[in-house]
């Protein structure tokens, strides 16, 4: 836990700078600082696969949400429909990548990247469909940009998989520590004393 709190500090502190800078970086940028900060602060902060792992199960999560609108723009029909075959689309190709590289590209890092496409450029594809290739890339390098400082912050200073790994043997270890005494306790208490045992009949006698 202390590795997190330097991490969320650092990232806190940067995504207030992105806002700061967000006239230089355009004018998408403000309006996705905290849900590219969050997403990109997770994809960092979990010790599950390795920091390349996690950033291409992401990529893929993201593409496979772009294409989702491509889709929707270019064949699907402007209806309930048409939204749901669409995110079908999504999720299986997520759920595919993940099966086929056998967890290596974890699936929740993938619907991460997929959620952040998604948060970042669904209200600008309700107002306009028909400007999918001129509005998508503007929310697309927003949400990427923020994810990334928000990655790149957590994953520099929060816990690593040798971290993880190494806490859960050492839990492990200790746990079996702590239950060697009561083991030792409970077959002493079952074993009569030796007293009682010289009292017991022999049947050799």
């Amino acid at each position: 836990m202390n590795r997190h709190v330097p991490a969320g500090i650092f990232l806190a502190v940067l995504a207030a700078l992105i806002v700061l800078l967000s006239g230089f970086l355009g004018p998408d940028v403000q309006g996705v600082v905290l849900l590219g900060a969050a997403l990109g602060g997770a994809l960092g902060l979990v010790p599950d696969r390795t920091p390349a792992q996690r950033v291409g199960a992401f990529a893929v999560g993201f593409v496979a949400a772009w294409i989702g609108y491509l889709l929707r723009a270019a064949t699907l029909p402007d209806a309930p429909s048409g939204r749901a075959v669409a995110v079908l689309v999504v999720l299986l190709v997520c759920l595919a990548v993940a099966a086929a590289t056998r967890g290596r590209l974890p699936l929740w890092a993938a619907l991460v990247g997929a959620g952040a496409m998604a948060g970042s450029y669904e209200a600008a594809y309700a107002a306009d469909p028909t400007a999918f290739l001129a509005s998508s890339p503007a929310s697309a390098t927003a949400v990427l940009l923020t994810a990334g400082a928000g990655f790149v912050a957590t994953s520099l200073l929060g816990p690593s998989v040798a971290d993880d790994r190494a806490l859960e043997r050492a839990t492990s270890t200790q746990a079996a520590e702590d239950r060697e005494p009561v083991r030792e306790r409970e077959r002493l208490h079952a074993e009569p004393s030796p007293v009682f045992r010289s009292f017991e009949p022999n049947p050799e006698a």
